[in-house]
């Protein structure tokens, strides 16, 4: 009779045990939103030239308080001196585009308790950490043309006026950021987030060295248009300031999320 009652009392929790699988514990859907940098070409100003960006989002929920998270972004970035309030920066007539294709993962600490369809806990915020792989290619416009400025070695890369190679075009990045989810019924929950990205390079905009290379001898060595696009000064002068060579660029995703539960909910916490 004990074993009877000790079954009848085991069976809602094997059953829920049985129920919380993978797939109930998954989310999979897709960002839309926005992207822009900060950099020698945008020192300061958030949201500066923003740019339509995309993105597909897979949760695992480990628990109520955790998830872990991967995550592919696509999106682009620019800036212009034209743009800027100050004359030195006005001077300096610099410009660049660059698309940012990014994959990153890693976990999301909730504030509150929360599941997809718990009428309990149906909403939290939440801070992200994770580390990724983005790809990069800074273009400028020149007479017309896109052109590519890596291969060019604007600040004499790759030349005898550079200890330093082309920079690559892959880059590692630290994502960062903070967000609010909540639930839409049984199936979905919808995510505003705001992210910030960590890099580890300072050519996101093909701006890394204090001050320019001679463009004689760039022109010699590189070619031409790459001393062209090195030096664009207003006034024509080789010794004024190019970028600030201590600090590394950062880039930010900004949007909105929709993700679907991929497989039935747990019975054990409706509740």
């Amino acid at each position: 009779m004990k074993r009877v009652l000790s079954i009848l009392f085991l069976l809602p929790l094997i059953v829920c045990a049985q129920q919380s699988n993978f797939r109930s514990k998954s989310e999979l859907g897709f960002m839309l939103g926005g992207s822009y940098y900060i950099g020698d070409l945008n020192q300061y100003k958030h949201f500066y030239k923003s740019q339509l960006a995309g993105g597909i989002v897979y949760r695992y929920n480990v628990h109520s308080r955790m998830s872990v998270r991967g995550n592919f972004n696509y999106g682009k970035v620019k800036a212009s001196d034209a743009d800027s309030k100050l004359s030195i920066a006005e001077n300096r007539n610099l410009n660049f585009e660059s698309k940012i294709f990014e994959l990153a993962a890693g976990v999301e600490f909730n504030y509150f308790p929360f599941r997809i369809g718990n009428d309990r806990y149906k909403g939290t915020a939440y801070v992200l950490a994770e580390i990724g792989l983005f790809q990069m290619n800074p273009t400028t416009d020149y007479n017309g043309d896109v052109t590519e400025l890596q291969p060019l070695g604007t600040e004499g890369q790759g030349s005898s006026l550079s200890t330093k190679g082309n920079y690559s075009l892959t880059q590692l990045s630290i994502p960062i950021g903070v967000g609010f989810k909540f639930s839409l019924g049984k199936k979905a929950a919808f995510t505003i987030e705001y992210g910030l990205r960590k890099t580890f390079t300072d050519y996101l905009d093909d701006v890394g060295s204090d001050s320019y290379v001679d463009p004689i001898l760039l022109a010699a060595e590189n070619g031409p248009i790459a001393a062209s696009l090195s030096n664009r000064s207003i006034d024509g002068s080789r010794f004024g300031k190019r970028g600030t060579s201590s600090n590394s660029d950062w880039y930010s995703f900004f949007g909105a999320m929709l993700t679907f539960r991929l497989g039935k909910p747990s019975i054990c916490f409706n509740h």
